[in-house]
């Protein structure tokens, strides 16, 4: 019988798809019916059945028996296994105190209960809580500071539009349906990105830059718009904070300069200001480029952008669909959360600060900066690491204990969407191997003896609660598998009540009074770009569907310099560490840069490009990732 289900991925689609078991095997198609994901999937989604019925996935609790790393590991029934995180839960709770206990987890399944539902043991627990910057929160700080929401426009808006800008997104790969979406509505496509992606390939304009420089084309073009006259004056009177300074500031930038620092012409700036001021465009603002030194400021200059041209919210970046605080019940704690930075994990453990790790929705030893030192902390100290996954990543073969995890298909859930405004169903089509992160919650509460109820509630109670929280039908929902959520009052909720061109939040977080550029430099001449490859999400699929690009992507310059083929076998090196892949000389890659793909795991490539990237560098919006500010270079073996 075909069964609703949602894919449950990192990504901005959040697919709606229709599954059923057929002689024992899992078919999905996407639903039809979703006005967003339209009836298909990407080439990932398609290949779900594959991912759900590989003979990797693990079938039994392990317990380490060998070093971390070594992969020895003995078999262990559910009970022995639980009871013994159990047992050393409450030791090192007892012997350190909960604040020595870290619930490391993350969207690498994005089902609202599987999610945030076993955090509300570690909240009970009053335990240490991660304070997320692996991601967007450079962005999310920046609109903050001038629309005070990082919620931007509803993606079925784009019918009304002439232009979409994508701005550092390659979203042909990873929002599909949203660059679908925008073809079908007959938007002009344009693309701001450092790299020739597939996007930029099959946009109508493609404005192709220098790394860091994201600030400095956004304040020039808004220079053009401002000096022209362009901008919508009525609108910029009565909403906008600040614009008179800002309008003084940018005055005196040049555009020689800001041509010379982007690598674009004067006439390709004044001519993408003209343009996008007569289109009024739709900028949506990706995630990737605001993960370097500079991210932060550029998505604040971008975000002013579609202000001055009169819009509202004229950009796409977050949803933040539906309140879903319920499910992770912050409310069971009895005094406030340490918070540990994400991108510091190893300098903690180091400290000594993390003596209990449990990790779930997430394989940090593929995905954080710096691998060294994360492996050579995690091996150095007395931590005790238990991971809940599907299979046996880098981060279980360093775990203690590992306990298999099930698959959406195999559970009920919900899931919003941080591209569009829609929740979907999430039924049980079948059962084979693993539990969910909620099963296992009610187990480790059961054998720690705690009776609070909340701690049992089971699935559906969960998601009927929040559902009637945020004024959705479970009803509806059951009979279409998904639902629409209504939009909520459109307001700025900054200090002045406006839209902050002078950011009076920016200013008190010690930042300048407006957007700044600067240059940045390392001791290695390359920069090194990081982004996802289209066939894995992070780590995820790697080692189900085989397809990754392993490649070091070089220009023919810095090739040429030396003297690599395409093909040749180098070594990517810095302070941090060094790899060892084959070259691919591209065009698509600008002089100073080289690309490699992220987070393949190491226990089947041999390397990862994290054994490269810096963990002592962080932004000064929230302590977030930079992980494209890193330098290296290159050598032919």
């Amino acid at each position: 019988m075909p069964m609703f289900s949602v894919c449950m991925r990192d990504c901005y689609d959040t697919c709606s798809m229709v599954s059923e078991l057929k002689n024992g095997r899992l078919r999905v198609k996407g639903n039809q019916e979703h006005p967003i994901t339209a009836g298909f999937l990407c080439p990932k989604g398609a290949l779900l059945p594959k991912w759900f019925h590989s003979k990797d996935r693990l079938r039994k609790p392990l317990i380490r028996t060998g070093e971390k790393g070594s992969g020895k590991f003995k078999k262990a029934s559910w009970k022995e296994a639980i009871d013994l995180v159990a047992r050393k839960l409450r030791d090192v709770i007892e012997r350190h105190g909960s604040e020595s206990v870290l619930v490391y987890q993350y969207a690498g399944d994005r089902g609202v209960v599987n999610y945030a539902f076993p955090l509300r043991l570690f909240h009970y627990l009053n335990t240490a809580m991660l304070d997320y910057g692996i991601c967007d929160r450079a962005g999310q700080e920046a609109l903050k500071d001038v629309y005070g929401t990082a919620v931007g426009l509803d993606p079925e808006e784009l019918k009304n539009q002439r232009l979409i800008v994508y701005w550092g997104i390659n979203a042909f790969w990873t929002n599909l349906h949203g660059f679908m979406l925008a073809r079908r509505k007959g938007l002009e496509i344009w693309t701001v990105d450092v790299v020739r992606t597939e996007t930029a390939k099959r946009s109508d304009r493609f404005f192709q830059i220098r790394p860091d420089t994201d600030v400095l084309l956004a304040l020039g073009v808004a220079k053009v718009i401002i000096k022209e006259e362009l901008y919508d004056r009525a609108f910029v009177r009565e909403n906008v904070y600040g614009f008179e300074e800002f309008k003084n500031y940018v005055k005196t930038l040049s555009l020689d300069y800001v041509s010379k620092e982007t690598g674009l012409s004067v006439e390709e700036i004044e001519t993408f200001a003209r343009e996008y001021a007569e289109k009024r465009g739709v900028i949506h603002i990706g995630y990737g480029f605001q993960r370097s030194l500079a991210g932060g400021e550029a998505v604040r200059a971008i975000a002013m952008l579609p202000a001055i041209v009169g819009r509202r919210f004229g950009f796409i970046y977050d949803m933040k669909t539906i309140d879903k605080s319920y499910a992770e019940g912050v409310f069971l704690r009895t005094k406030p959360a340490k918070r540990i930075p994400q991108m510091k994990l190893a300098e903690y453990i180091e400290k000594g600060e993390v003596k209990f790790l449990y990790v779930y929705n997430s394989n940090p030893l593929a995905s954080l900066p710096n691998q060294r030192r994360l492996r050579r902390a995690l091996l150095e100290s007395d931590v005790f690491v238990v991971t809940h996954d599907i299979f046996l990543t880098d981060t279980a073969l360093y775990s203690d204990i590992v306990l298999p995890a099930n698959t959406f298909f195999e559970r009920l859930d919900i899931a919003d969407s941080y591209y569009h405004r829609y929740v979907a169903l999430n039924e049980p089509v079948a059962k084979l191997h693993g539990k969910s992160n909620s099963e296992v919650t009610r187990l480790l509460a059961r054998a720690l003896g705690i009776k609070n109820p909340y701690l049992y509630e089971n699935d559906e109670e969960v998601i009927r609660k929040i559902l009637e929280l945020n004024g959705l039908s479970w009803e509806e929902l059951r009979r279409k598998g998904f639902i629409k959520v209504s939009k909520r009052p459109r307001k700025w909720e900054t200090p002045s009540g406006k839209i902050e061109f002078s950011s009076q939040r920016a200013v008190e977080r010690g930042l300048s009074l407006f957007p700044r550029y600067r240059r940045f430099s390392g001791k290695y001449p390359l920069r090194l770009l990081t982004p996802t490859y289209r066939m894995t999400i992070t780590s995820q699929y790697h080692n189900t569907y085989g397809m990754i690009d392993p490649h070091l992507y070089i220009s023919p310059a810095d090739a040429k310099e030396r003297a690599i083929k395409e093909g040749d076998e180098v070594e990517v090196f810095n302070d941090h560490g060094k790899v060892r892949t084959r070259a691919k000389v591209s065009e698509d890659v600008p002089r100073g840069v080289v690309l490699l793909y992220k987070a393949f795991w190491v226990s089947l490539l041999g390397w990862n490009v994290n054994f490269l990237t810096a963990d002592e560098t962080v932004q000064n919006y929230g302590n977030a990732s930079a992980y494209h500010s890193t330098w290296v270079d290159v050598k032919k073996v």
